[in-house]
């Protein structure tokens, strides 16, 4: 299992690719911070991956 991240380009804040993956879009849980993040902005390989496995990412 990897650890698949997104890093908000504005603020730092790592999100979780399964917070992205449910939610598809949301805006970034960062403090005063605005940005909108999507899913597709995590790289293909890693979506692809994740995407595979998503039942190893189950919480």
């Amino acid at each position: 299992m990897r650890i698949i991240t997104h890093t908000c380009p504005d603020c730092g804040t790592v999100v979780a690719a399964n917070e992205l993956e449910s939610n598809r879009v949301m805006k970034c849980p960062g403090l005063n911070c605005h940005t909108i993040l999507r899913f597709d902005d995590i790289p293909g390989e890693a979506r692809e991956y994740f995407l595979e496995n998503r039942e190893r990412y189950e919480i």
